[in-house]
């Protein structure tokens, strides 16, 4: 069984989930707008270590508490990882009393039928094991719906409940990611046919809880159902590209949703700026984003 004080904290709680979860694809340009050129690194190793430091920046930043947030994402390279001698997962939870979960996709295909389904995870067991041991609560796992494309919806909504439920068997809880594309030219219709797919594999959860992680809808309250149904432990909404202004105008409109930002909550942050400078603009991002999170 999943951790029952995090269970209950993360169904229960106030706050939002910070995503720390940048990978090696999406790492360059987090940097980048974290004020670090590619030029001052040149390996994936030195890559890895800058955009940890700045991991480390947000998560011991005083602005980083309980108080508002109510887990984290994080990359599978940050199991190994340490903040002041713990282990990263360790000093999330019992140091800051904050959820760890784990990204575990390696990626999505080509698309194909209007969607981007998962790359194939090898050795899934063995990595959602590790996490167990390391004291992780739940993962992440995420595609992408471009149209709204009945028969590529229904297979993204069939590969995410068919990883959910390995991830349950390792007494895990999964967020279930088929983010929709918020430039999809008809992505109201394509939210109208992903919560029907969803709704249709929920019942067969019974006693066992998922997550969902999603694009905020076009429809103000259209997930709103989908938060209360008894299968659902919580649904958390990503910012998709929306600045964070316009993310937390829509999140705040829609009842049930919480934020899961990643680009929107570390928009501002800067290497260079002093610890002082720093943690005011994390503090005044986290207070943005959990005032959303609560409306």
């Amino acid at each position: 069984m999943p951790d029952q004080e995090q269970l209950t904290r993360f169904e229960t709680g106030s706050g939002f989930i910070a995503a720390l979860d940048q990978s090696g694809g999406s790492t360059p340009k987090a940097l980048r707008l974290y004020g670090v050129d590619e030029s001052e690194y040149s390996s994936q190793a030195e890559m890895f270590d800058l955009i940890h430091a700045a991991r480390v920046r947000v998560v011991t930043s005083r602005a980083f508490t309980s108080e508002r947030i109510l887990g984290a994402i994080l990359f599978e390279g940050t199991l190994d990882r340490q903040i002041d001698g713990r282990g990263f997962v360790d000093y999330l939870w019992k140091d800051k009393g904050i959820v760890p979960f784990l990204k575990i996709d390696k990626g999505m295909q080509d698309e194909q039928d209007g969607v981007q389904v998962m790359r194939e995870i090898p050795a899934l067991d063995e990595l959602l094991n590790r996490a167990r041991a390391a004291g992780v609560f739940g993962t992440k796992e995420r595609s992408v719906i471009h149209s709204a494309n009945a028969a590529g919806i229904d297979r993204i909504v069939a590969q995410q409940f068919e990883i959910a439920e390995r991830v349950l068997a390792a007494d895990l809880v999964p967020i279930v990611e088929p983010e929709v594309d918020i430039k999809a030219p008809d992505k109201a219709e394509a939210e109208v046919l992903l919560k029907a797919a969803i709704m249709k594999r929920l019942d067969a959860f019974g006693e066992q809880k998922i997550s969902l992680k999603i694009t905020i809808p076009s429809v103000d309250g259209f997930y709103t159902d989908l938060a209360a149904h008894p299968a659902i432990a919580r649904v958390v909404a990503l910012s998709g590209g929306y600045s964070r202004d316009e993310a937390n105008a829509r999140l705040s409109r829609n009842p049930g949703l919480i934020a899961s930002f990643s680009r929107a909550l570390l928009d501002g942050l800067t290497a260079q700026q002093s610890d002082e400078e720093f943690d005011r603009a994390l503090d005044a991002s986290i207070e943005s984003i959990y005032q959303a999170s609560i409306a």
